[in-house]
């Protein structure tokens, strides 16, 4: 039950939703719907249970708490500024203006009190349920008794839409996270119209079926009721959720319309919701009985921080990952000169010499870890009854695989990873890209990387995937030409704090190469064979070095010297500053060859002759597909001849 009275509570609501009409009206943008009915929720949550500390806002043990509905930031930023976080009246002024700590949609890192970034519909929840996988996965480390903490998450119907938030919700009920609470508005609205247009499924149900229990508050100005239904959440041993039935723009003239989900209220309209609420006071005026309300929420977390400090476990949990990966040593596999091996295969080896010297790896792969090669013999696996294995297995859910790394990774302590086939990181882009933004060490492990996939066919042949990896700001995409660069990628990963990494494995046996070398492969791009009077440079990545060094040497024979360069991150090697770039790149733009048996999209920026593939794949023994497209060597061969005679 709430802990206030109710003037003093219904002050402090009406607070909060006169700010959001003030933040929202000065900005004349935003989503005033849901910040008003879900203005009462906010207060019980956040008055009478989370537990988070404004003076310290990332230390280690305080409850996550993660905005999926991200366009209701307004009411998340009022609510900050309330509760004391270093979100002033002034920054709450500057509402969705360039450069403020109050931008459109919550930014982790940018504003104080923010756990996740958030926005695109149903992350959130994935996200929220990778934090809860990462709390339970810590509180079960030996010696870690004092560490534990709930996730709150906050959604509306869209997320509930979006397949992603399924995904996840299935995995916690599975998972039995039951540290999660998911607080659900169902206020019967989305931009274009009512929800029952487009979305009248029991809701109860769906989540009953998935193992989780459910709350129902029949009245989202009812804060007293939602409150002790929260409270009731957090006492069960599943996830739950609590539904919130609300009426959206609550206190408008609009009441109840999709139409107050994105367009700020008029001024006739803002007087008249203000009179709703009994809030009589100027604009971005918070009387001080509010502000004290809420100073119980600092109180509680300045001790349970202050409790927390005794247990001598980590404060910072990034940090502390981040620092085991740093020291560590991993004793990775001996690289075998001239055995052929798949770079999937040796990778599996490199990733169980990673767990073992960073005991904070934490991941698995999307029903495919035979095939990825992420199996980790003697590492028990993640479960309901076993929190303390680290070998996840997230089932075909590759969506909710990587945001739930997000979340994991957001969360702090651990290194996420996920695993599929490289074709099928179209599912799961969205996340790569807020992994991105958030700049957060998840690596991707995507084998089955060229047509040599083979039978399965066009459905299963990346084309563009790499070049739509690349095109992802602060994603790093390596594709490895054979062992000994596989472990210069584990490397520079063990190393990386600061981003994502696809790392991009064969399926086919690659030939270990005498010319690769991992300080070369660490810096992103290098030259494995350079002849004396070279004419031409060709740039290759991946299982095509191999074949591009043995037309270059066969060329040279002939007296025709071509070099080679590997570039198995392009991304890194470009950002080894231009001396080192032009020592590698060393002939002019028309005398350079790219050879990617993938999309030529991009290549362009490199070499002036791009030899790849603009077409989907076909099903076929892997040789004949191949050989259709004009990649075994013998074609590769003539194509550069022909190049090389045209200058």
């Amino acid at each position: 039950m709430s802990n206030a009275d109710s003037r003093t509570a219904n002050l402090a609501i009406g607070a909060l939703r006169s700010l959001v009409i003030d933040m929202i009206g000065a900005a004349n943008s935003g989503h005033p719907g849901m910040a008003l009915d879900f203005a009462p929720s906010m207060y019980a949550l956040f008055h009478d249970h989370l537990v988070a500390d404004p003076a310290h806002p990332t230390w280690a043990n305080r409850d996550r708490f993660v905005l999926s509905s991200g366009h209701v930031s307004a009411l998340l930023y009022a609510t900050l500024h309330l509760c004391g976080y270093a979100v002033t009246i002034e920054d709450i002024k500057s509402f969705r203006r360039l450069g403020s700590k109050t931008p459109g949609h919550p930014e982790w890192g940018w504003t104080p009190g923010v756990d996740a970034t958030s926005g695109p519909l149903g992350q959130g929840i994935a996200q929220a349920v990778g934090m809860a996988m990462a709390e339970a996965a810590l509180s079960a480390k030996e010696g870690w008794d004092a560490f534990g903490h709930r996730t709150y998450c906050v959604c509306g119907d869209g997320c509930l839409m979006e397949g992603v938030a399924q995904e996840a919700i299935s995995l916690a009920g599975h998972y039995q996270l039951r540290k999660l609470t998911l607080i659900y508005d169902a206020n019967g609205a989305t931009l274009d119209g009512a929800t029952e247009e487009s979305f009248d499924e029991d809701v109860a149900k769906r989540f009953e079926a998935c193992g989780w229990d459910v709350f129902e508050a029949p009245d989202g100005n009812d804060y007293v009721n939602v409150s002790e239904l929260i409270g009731k959440a957090n006492e069960t041993d599943k996830p739950a959720v609590v539904i919130v039935h609300s009426q959206i723009g609550y206190g408008s003239l609009l009441q109840g319309s999709h139409k107050t989900h994105g367009s700020p209220l008029s001024a006739e309209d803002a007087a008249h919701a203000k009179a709703v609420y009994g809030y009589d006071y100027p604009p971005f005026t918070v009387p001080e009985e509010a502000y004290a309300d809420f100073r119980i929420y600092a109180e509680r977390g300045a001790k349970a921080y202050g409790e927390y400090l005794s247990s001598g476990l980590p404060l910072d949990l990034a940090k502390a990952a981040e620092e085991e990966c740093v020291s560590a040593k991993p004793n990775y596999p001996a690289v075998e000169p001239g055995k052929a091996v798949a770079t999937r295969s040796f990778s599996g080896k490199c990733l169980k010499a990673f767990h073992d010297a960073c005991p904070l790896t934490f991941g698995g792969s999307a029903d495919v870890a035979g095939s990825v090669k992420t199996e980790l013999p003697g590492e028990a696996m993640f479960s309901a009854d076993a929190y303390q294995g680290r070998d996840v297995h997230w089932g075909i859910r590759e969506f909710a695989m990587a945001s739930c790394c997000n979340g994991i990774a957001l969360h702090g302590g651990l290194r996420p990873y996920g695993a599929c086939f490289l074709v099928f990181a179209d599912y799961f882009k969205p996340a790569a890209r807020l992994a991105a933004l958030q700049h957060l060490p998840v690596f991707y492990l995507l084998s089955h990387d060229s047509i040599a996939v083979g039978e399965d066919g066009p459905t299963h042949q990346p084309i563009e995937q790499l070049a739509m990896l690349r095109s992802i700001p602060n994603m790093e995409v390596v594709r490895p030409a054979d062992a000994t660069e596989v472990i210069a990628a584990y490397e520079n990963i063990r190393l990386k704090s600061d981003g994502p990494t696809s790392l991009i494995l064969s399926r086919q046996n690659l030939p270990n190469l005498g010319e690769t070398s991992i300080e070369g492969a660490k810096k992103g791009g290098y030259l494995v064979y350079r002849p004396e009077r070279a004419s031409h440079l060709i740039l290759a990545t991946g299982s095509e070095v191999a074949v591009a060094l043995s037309i270059a040497k066969k060329s040279t024979e002939q007296g025709h010297p071509i070099a080679v360069a590997s570039l198995p991150s392009v991304s890194r090697f470009l950002n080894q500053g231009d001396a080192y770039v032009d020592s590698v790149l060393f002939l002019p733009w028309e005398k350079r060859i790219s050879i990617e048996m993938a999309s030529t999209f991009g290549w362009g920026g490199l070499a002036k002759h791009n030899l790849g593939i603009d077409t989907f794949g076909a099903s076929g023994k892997a040789e004949d597909v191949i050989a259709r497209y004009g990649f075994d060597e013998a074609s590769l061969s003539a194509e550069v001849a022909a190049l090389i005679q045209g200058g």
